[in-house]
């Protein structure tokens, strides 16, 4: 088992970014904006890059890899 901060720092990351990924996968089904004043593929794209990142982020502290 990892340390508690790291457990904890991996459980908040990847929780982040399960949401993240959620979010903008929601919002671009929809058809909706995914950032406000933001060209909608390039906000698509970063959010699901940016989720995927916190996502495997959160995994490794947790010791999934």
């Amino acid at each position: 088992m990892e340390s508690g901060p790291a457990a904890f720092a991996g459980a908040a990351f990847a929780l982040f970014g399960a949401g993240l990924l959620l979010w903008t996968g929601v919002r671009v089904r929809a058809g909706e904006p995914v950032a406000d004043g933001v060209a909608p593929r390039g906000a698509a794209v970063t959010g699901l890059c940016f989720g995927a990142a916190f996502l495997v982020t959160g995994c490794r502290l947790l010791g999934f890899w």
